[in-house]
This record gives C-alpha cells, structure tokens and sequence, in this order.
C-alpha cells in the first residue's frame, strides 16, 4: 500500500494511459479552439467584405439585411469567444492533472516532461 494515499500502487500501464487519455483531451480542447479562433473570425471578415464595400449601397436601403446580419455575427463572436476561453480553462486543467501525475509517480516525470 501507499503510505501516502492508502492506495494500492498503480501498474506503469495505467499511468502511462491516464496521461495518454488527457494528452488526447488536450488534443481535444487545442481543435476547439482553433474552431473558435475561426468562428471569431468570421464575423470580423464578413464586416470588412462590407465595410469594403459600402459605397455601393445605401445603408437605409440594406437595414433590414443589415440588422439580422449583424445579430448573427453577435451570435458567432459570442460562440468564438465562449469556446476559445472554455478550451484555455480545459488546457490548463489538463496540464495540471498531469503535472499531478508527475509528481506523484516521480519515475514516470522524465517521461512526461
């Protein structure tokens, strides 16, 4: 037994596939947010595209267009923003269970690292 946590001593294998199991989350919270950088950005473009071209129509001919438009580019930013910081808070618990594992099997943390 572990005098420190009253358990018994976990094999290497299952260590080695806990570790593995939260690299693959990482892995995991890194797509979301590369997904939300792309979803904050979208709006950002499609407002250029008009901005760009804005000179070609009148904005009280286009508001009704305008208005939605700018609702569901609100939406998007939102959604970007809430999966970016949702993802960086999964990352760094991430990376403290595995700092955790670490310390605790110490001959496993030259591998780790």
């Amino acid at each position: 037994m572990d005098d420190e946590t009253n358990e018994l001593p976990k094999p290497d294998n299952v260590i080695f596939g806990e570790i593995q199991v939260l690299l693959a989350e990482k892995r995991t919270a890194l797509a979301a947010m590369r997904t939300g950088i792309a979803v904050f950005a979208l709006p950002l473009s499609v407002l250029s595209a008009l901005i760009a071209t804005s000179r070609y129509y009148s904005m009280e001919k286009v508001m009704p267009l305008l208005a939605p438009l700018m609702l569901l580019n609100l939406g998007l930013v939102v959604l970007g923003t809430w999966l970016v910081f949702r993802s960086i808070h999964r990352i760094r618990h991430f990376e403290h269970r595995i700092k955790q594992l670490s310390e605790k099997y110490r001959a496993l943390a030259e591998f780790i690292e």
